[in-house]
């Protein structure tokens, strides 16, 4: 890997810089079984669903592709809504609340790899920034010592606020490139979701890296990633 072609690395957080992907998953699981069962439904959330429909997704995009896929039809309700509500944005809600508890309780540390290519990049002097679909992604960073590491984070909350359509849309990762002041063809993408890498591909960017922790090479790759990792620590020479 030659970083000196490139002149940003764009990071999704989740599943690449930190493993919060492992309780994400519990906290889904958790969340969508439970209402599954209120329910009726028989044929239970897995983790399957997980990287089908929700992996990457901003949150109530994917509670709403989790229902649709198994034809249950919820009001789409508001952001406010209380996690009991019925509702597409009360089921996130209740997700995050589940989540939340998680980290407050266990804290977060950072894949050892990924701080080790963090390390090489700024001897590089390769500019750095957070894309993450998560509302979460400040807390997450803050919980693993993170968040001075990363000059721009582009998040669920500034999307939301900025009227950005979330990924596999490319518009997340092209804010972060633009406030870095990089041209998309010298940035690097690197995320471990399905939705992930097909918004870099989406966006045109100078390299798509799929980090492998689940989702699977060949669909990462299907996907629009140009390479496939497990780790970070193989991008360091």
């Amino acid at each position: 890997m030659d970083w000196t072609r490139y002149d940003a690395a764009l990071f999704d957080l989740d599943g690449v810089v930190t493993p919060t992907a492992i309780v994400h998953m519990r906290a889904w699981s958790e969340m969508f079984n439970a209402f599954l069962a209120t329910r009726g439904v028989t044929e239970p959330y897995t983790d399957a669903d997980y990287f089908a429909h929700v992996d990457g997704k901003p949150r109530y995009d994917g509670v709403r592709s989790f229902l649709a896929s198994r034809d249950i039809v919820l009001p789409e309700g508001d952001p406010t809504d209380g996690p009991d509500a019925e509702t597409v944005a009360g089921l996130g809600n209740r997700k995050n609340a589940a989540f939340m508890e998680v980290l407050h309780r266990d804290g977060m540390q950072a894949y050892p790899g990924s701080l080790h290519l963090l390390d090489h990049l700024t001897t590089l002097g390769t500019k750095v920034a957070v894309v993450s679909s998560s509302q979460n992604a400040r807390p997450v960073l803050e919980a693993a010592g993170l968040i001075d590491r990363f000059p721009v984070i582009v998040d669920g909350l500034v999307a939301r606020q900025e009227g950005l359509p979330g990924k596999p849309a490319p518009d997340t990762f092209l804010a972060a490139a633009a406030r870095l002041g990089v041209a998309k063809e010298r940035a690097v993408v690197l995320e471990d979701a399905e939705s992930g890498v097909a918004a870099g591909r989406a966006g045109d960017f100078g390299l798509v890296i799929g980090v492998d922790r689940g989702a699977g090479v060949e669909a990462l790759t299907r996907n629009g990633a140009d390479l496939v990792v497990s780790d970070l620590d193989e991008l360091v020479k």
